[in-house]
Parts: C-alpha cells; sequence; structure tokens
C-alpha cells in the first residue's frame, strides 16, 4: 500500500480487518467474537494503570470481554474481546523500521494476542515467521 498522507483511522482499521482475516488458524479459532478498534494513543487512565512513562510506549492492547481495565473485570461479561491499536505509535514505528504496515500491524497483532492467549514466546516467533510467508 502507497500512502501520500500518513494513514487515519479508517485506513488502519480496514488493514487490522484484513490482517485478522489471515491470522494463523491457532489464533484464528480463539478470536471468534473479536472487534478491532483503532485509537490515537493511549489515554491518561489507561497510561496511567499500565504505569507507562510514554503513551507511545503502547502500541497494541488485548482486552477480554470481561476487562473493564488491566486487572479489573466485570461483574457482567458480554463475549466481544477487544484488540485495541493505537495509531500513532504504530505510525511512528512504522517510519522507524521502513517495514511494510501490513506486516508491522501483523506481527503486532500476532504477538499481542498471542501472549494473552498463553502462546510461549517460541511458538509466536514460530506463528509470526511463518506467518511473514503468507504475507498480504
Amino acid at each position: 500500500m502507497n500512502f501520500t498522507l500518513p494513514p487515519n483511522v479508517e485506513d488502519l482499521k480496514a488493514i487490522a480487518d484484513l490482517v485478522l482475516e489471515s491470522l494463523p488458524e491457532e489464533l484464528v479459532e480463539l478470536c471468534d467474537s473479536l472487534i478491532i478498534q483503532i485509537e490515537e494513543l493511549a489515554d491518561n487512565v489507561l497510561e496511567s494503570d499500565l504505569e507507562l512513562e510514554d503513551p507511545y510506549e503502547l502500541v497494541a492492547l488485548y482486552r477480554n470481554g470481561s476487562q473493564i481495565s488491566p486487572g479489573v473485570e466485570k461483574k457482567v461479561a458480554n463475549d466481544d474481546d477487544l484488540l485495541i491499536l493505537f495509531r500513532r505509535p504504530l505510525l511512528d514505528l512504522w517510519c522507524e523500521t521502513c517495514d511494510e504496515l501490513n506486516l508491522i500491524m501483523r506481527q503486532i497483532m500476532i504477538e499481542e494476542l498471542g501472549q494473552n492467549f498463553d502462546f510461549s514466546e517460541d511458538e509466536i516467533d514460530e506463528m509470526t515467521s511463518r506467518h511473514h510467508q503468507g504475507a498480504l
């Protein structure tokens, strides 16, 4: 994809939706009700909850359907899991690496989902390297 201007929220959402459709099978079967949301940056509350020194540190965050904030569970859960991708840190990473944006997003999504579904680092690395072979 070529951009003359930085991708906006809608552009990133479209890329993320395509990446979601092509994730490794072991992740896809765990993401039945996953919703992807694009936000500019982590807000002050999230920044404080995660003890971030800088909101640019956070590129993605997975929340299961029963989670209000990290470590706090709802008493009544909806079944929708949420993956938040943060636009500004993602674009900074894109500029720093000069890699294709869809490949960066794929790696971030695999890593974030893999960690939250308790895959080992080796399994995540294997999914990422295997999945680069079938890139969009």
